[in-house]
């Protein structure tokens, strides 16, 4: 379901090529690997819609002058990337064979990050580390189906997530995609599905493959909200979307993701 205008494959090939050799250069004998994840792997990658992920695993904490040096490196890369950018985070690879949650990160930076580091490159990574939960969903998604741009094997460099680990990730997902449901409809939609489709299937999915299991797990009062979900966030064609059938739709999925937080 991959979809990309023309010499965009070109594009993203050239610009997964120029992530790679921009992180041996800057990080030399310290890089242990580059893997990326999300739509890529998972074959939904809509060069309109879609930013590039990866992670960038590391032996030792960067110094003050590597993180400004990968930072640039990024940023430039940043200009040849799709509309929404690159987004990608630093970690230490003590913490991805002995996984742990949420996961320590190095450095981070994703396109809307780029004016707050253009003004204070310095303050900004200083500041830009601490813990995400979001990585335990990211390494699940590599384990699954990620590619290795260099360095170590998948399956040596990551631990297993745990199962509780990765259900924490995508309920926080959740917690995000809802109170913009209205503004972002087509992610809170297709968020919901693929949250549920592994808390209820234990199934890795990306946001089109949630919104097709949807179609087959969830009541039909809320098919076509699913499919014009689906159709917008493949083809470009705009969802029109009920606002009260979408309000009806995220309480009832969010009775099912988080019924413990969603009792009267």
């Amino acid at each position: 379901m991959t979809t990309m205008p023309e010499h965009a494959e070109e594009r993203l090939v050239a610009l997964l090529d120029g992530i790679r050799n921009a992180c041996r250069m800057v990080l030399g004998d310290n890089l242990v690997g580059v893997y990326v994840h999300g739509s890529i792997v998972l074959a939904c990658f809509n060069w309109q819609k879609s930013d590039v992920d990866y992670l960038i695993v590391v032996r030792s904490p960067l110094s003050p002058t590597d993180k400004l040096r990968l930072m640039d490196a990024t940023v430039a890369l940043d200009r040849q990337a799709p509309p929404k950018g690159l987004e990608m985070s630093v970690v230490l690879a003590q913490h991805c064979r002995a996984f742990l949650h949420p996961m320590p990160f190095e450095l981070h930076f994703s396109h809307i990050h780029l004016a707050a580091y253009t003004r204070h490159p310095e303050a900004y990574c200083a500041a830009m580390h601490g813990t995400d939960a979001d990585l335990a969903a990211h390494i699940a998604v590599i384990r699954h189906k990620g590619m290795a741009l260099c360095g170590e094997a998948i399956t040596t460099l990551f631990a297993p997530v745990p199962a509780e680990s990765y259900a924490d990730s995508i309920r926080r997902d959740v917690r995000d995609a809802v109170p913009q449901a209205s503004a972002n409809p087509v992610y809170a939609v297709l968020t919901l599905c693929r949250a549920l489709a592994f808390l209820e299937d234990e199934l890795i999915l990306s946001k089109y493959e949630g919104g097709a299991w949807g179609l087959v797990a969830l009541p039909d009062d809320y098919h076509a909200l699913i499919i014009a979900a689906m159709q917008d966030y493949a083809a470009d064609i705009p969802a029109a979307m009920d606002a009260a059938l979408l309000a009806d739709f995220c309480a009832y999925m969010l009775a099912r993701i988080m019924p413990a937080e969603t009792k009267p």
